[in-house]
């Protein structure tokens, strides 16, 4: 059996690589779609198993519309991975870095190269497009001239393109986090890592309380992130990573932060994965994951 899983962008997109670092012994089959919101679509309506969304970056920070997805959608995540992002800047051949009038990129991607994008302009026009796999694509099958594409080197040489500038993100040390997502949640016995998302009542060291019973317990805090209620202003959810090293007193804390909490969700219970281990999946987890 073949897992279906989709991602943002096609195939030698960095999310495609995420994939292939987290699947290396698995059988699976892409599901390729133009958008963060399209990828949560294809697993809701059965056309994929699981999906790879990448979540945040050390250079551009959180991806938020991302963690509305899976808050909004019920998805569980199930696992992560980080990538090393290096960015190249790429042409069809025969084109110089002196002959690029546009820059066509994911978004993200452009924000990620801010400073070396501000070298090329005012001459220079940066088009915000699909996903950096993508743009480059194009660019090669139309033989578009003096425009350029910002992806990964293991586009370019997909696509026969020539690589005008190498590593041209702002900060050299360029990672990204990748969740997967599901519908089904699979707790293991060896997890060590949640995200949760809570809001709080609007009263005064609501937040300080939680964070001190996280504390007392020896929860460690790896991130925190507000995100804006809507039709509530001024007041906001709280997204959290946090890594235990006993799961039943995990649970117990659970217990006291939902008491502590005006509303807690649990969106993920699973292995930190610091070190880019592969996600291990039997095929009766391919089959619950499809069910």
């Amino acid at each position: 059996m073949s897992l279906k899983i989709a991602i943002q962008g096609i195939e030698s997109s960095f999310h495609d690589m995420a994939v292939q670092q987290l699947f290396p012994e698995t059988a699976f089959t892409l599901v390729p779609c133009n958008s963060f919101k399209n990828v949560t679509l294809a697993i809701e309506e059965n056309k994929a198993d699981l999906g790879v969304i990448a979540i945040e970056n050390t250079i551009a920070g959180s991806i938020l519309p991302n963690y509305n997805l899976i808050d909004h959608g019920n998805f569980k995540i199930l696992g992560e991975t980080f990538l090393t992002i290096d960015m190249y800047m790429m042409a069809i051949p025969g084109q110089t870095i002196h002959d690029i009038d546009e820059v066509h990129s994911h978004p993200v991607a452009l924000q990620q190269c801010t400073e070396y994008l501000q070298r090329l302009q005012p001459h220079c026009k940066i088009i915000e497009g699909k996903d950096t796999a993508s743009e480059a694509k194009r660019i090669k099958e139309l033989g578009l001239k003096n425009v350029a594409a910002i992806a990964g080197k293991q586009v370019a040489e997909k696509y026969g393109l020539t690589i005008l500038d190498s590593k041209i993100q702002t900060i050299k040390e360029n990672k990204t986090r990748f969740v997967i997502l599901g519908k089904n949640s699979n707790i293991e016995s060896d997890v060590n890592k949640a995200s949760l998302k809570f809001e709080l009542n609007h009263e005064i060291g609501s937040l300080s309380n939680v964070l001190q019973l996280l504390g007392t317990f020896g929860i460690n805090l790896t991130k925190i992130q507000s995100f804006p209620i809507q039709g509530k202003p001024w007041q906001y959810a709280f997204f959290i990573d946090v890594l235990f090293e006993d799961y039943t007193l995990f649970q117990e804390v659970i217990m006291m932060l939902k008491k502590a909490t005006s509303e807690l969700k649990i969106l993920g219970t699973y292995k930190q994965n610091l070190e880019n281990n592969t996600f291990t999946i039997s095929k009766e987890k391919e089959l619950n994951y499809a069910e």
